[in-house]
């Protein structure tokens, strides 16, 4: 582990001389906290606040216990959210060091937050986690909103400002689009309940009341003002809803379980109400145009007509010159039928010409033929007589080679078949022993013979 008393500006302890001045102890020593405690949340209440002209705060954090001077930089302060005052209680952000020209131990601040908020934070991170993997904020799931709505209704409190913004904007933009209040509280412990029955009232009546659009609105404050949209059941009712839901919640920044689960989130609730009459409001524009295309389509159409009626016109002729040219024409086909039938005539009989010369070139001369039919019918008639003159001589062939290698051919010549006396044939004298009785088969018959030595 580092040595808190050890850091690039330092000098090693073990440098050190015996006796070192103020300064290098309250650098020592600043370097030491420093290192061992990082940037951590520390709470306490405000006292001792004050604003210096250069913008830095300065005050002190405190307990029941104990207290610790605090001092947070201008470039950190006008980032704040709110206004820091005596009393309120707190969470800061903060680094542990030592203000070395007073040897003051202090917390140099780099964001505060109302004592709580980070609780509220945590519980709105958990929950959004959770929702989101259930598929509850997935955006295949949100349904396109309805260009022209017949009715819409608003859940809000009928005292809130958001109300009014919302019928302001909807009297401004869509004056003839009625909308339907679906009262409720929006800030309390009793709102996330009253929120789920108007908006399930909404979906239920929404045949009856005629509206087929939900505003979910509330006007801009703190995220304990806005905690009953962060209300698990509400966003489940959101999701099960029939209709289309529009949120406008808060200012611009603020952003609520609400918004996720509804089908599309305005900044404001004036963003809403713009969201909701986009197609009305935006219908004056399509009219507009519509009604200029159509003046143009009726200009052209008639400027067409006009042409169409000129070139009528001018081909209005007199029924008795109509005739004169149908006969005309007539006369002209006749004549043009007759030259292409004298054509075609002439043609054919040239080709019938050339067919009949091509097929006397190519009669077949049936004498030669005759001639060649008799030639061949002669050797028919002469090839078995022949083939099987051949074949007997074949054959005799075959015999008299048969018969001259068969074995009673070779015993003819002077060779004898020798066989002991099981009938085997004796192929080696040394098979034979004396004693022993002998069958010699010759060209013209047997000999019986007894072994009387084997050599």
């Amino acid at each position: 582990m580092r040595n808190p008393l050890q850091d690039d500006t330092s000098p090693h302890p073990a440098a050190l001389p015996g006796i070192i001045d103020v300064s290098t102890l309250n650098r020592l020593v600043r370097n030491a906290l420093e290192a061992v405690l990082p940037l951590l949340w520390v709470s306490g209440e405000i006292s001792n606040l004050t604003r210096a002209g250069s913008g830095h705060i300065y005050f002190t954090l405190k307990d029941a216990q104990a207290q610790v001077r605090c001092a947070m930089w201008r470039n950190r302060a006008q980032l704040l959210s709110f206004r820091p005052e005596n009393g309120m209680r707190v969470e800061a952000r903060a680094l542990a060091t030592l203000y070395e020209a007073r040897g003051d131990y202090q917390l140099n601040v780099e964001t505060l937050r109302p004592a709580g908020i980070g609780d509220l934070f945590e519980a709105f991170r958990r929950l959004k986690n959770k929702l989101a993997e259930e598929g509850l904020f997935d955006p295949a799931r949100r349904r396109p909103l309805p260009a022209y709505p017949r009715a819409i209704g608003i859940v809000t409190s009928p005292a809130a400002a958001a109300l009014r913004d919302v019928l302001a904007t909807l009297r401004r933009r869509a004056p003839g689009l009625p909308a339907v209040l679906y009262p409720c509280a929006v800030q309390g412990n009793d709102a996330p309940r009253q929120l789920r029955e108007a908006l399930e009232k909404a979906g239920r009546r929404a045949a009856r009341d005629g509206i087929d659009l939900i505003l979910l609105v509330r006007g801009g404050g703190s995220l304990e003002d806005l905690w009953a949209f962060n209300d698990e059941a509400l966003a489940r009712a959101l999701a099960a809803c029939p209709l289309p839901v529009v949120s406008g919640i808060g200012h611009e920044t603020d952003f609520t379980i609400a918004d996720f689960a509804a089908d599309l989130r305005a900044p404001t609730p004036t963003g809403a109400a713009e969201l909701a009459s986009a197609g009305y409001h935006g219908a004056r524009d399509l009219l507009a145009s519509a009604a200029r295309r159509m003046r143009q389509a009726i200009v052209r159409q008639l400027e067409i007509s006009a042409q169409r009626a000129d070139r009528c016109a001018l081909r209005l002729i007199h029924p008795r010159e109509r005739l004169r040219h149908a006969r005309e024409n007539i006369a002209r086909h006749e004549q043009r039928l007759r030259q292409a039938m004298a054509a075609h005539l002439g043609e054919t009989s040239r080709r019938l010409v050339q067919l009949g010369a091509r097929l006397n070139a190519r009669r077949p001369a049936i004498g030669a033929q005759q001639t060649r039919l008799d030639s061949i019918a002669l050797r028919l008639t002469r090839a078995p007589h022949i083939l099987l003159a051949t074949q007997r001589q074949k054959l005799d062939t075959l015999a008299a080679s048969l018969q001259h290698l068969g074995p009673y051919a070779v015993l003819a010549r002077g060779y004898g078949i020798v066989r002991d006396a099981d009938g085997d044939i004796l192929r080696s004298a040394a098979a034979a022993h004396p004693g022993d009785a002998l069958d010699i088969q010759l060209a013209d018959g047997r000999l019986g013979a007894t072994v009387t030595a084997a050599r």
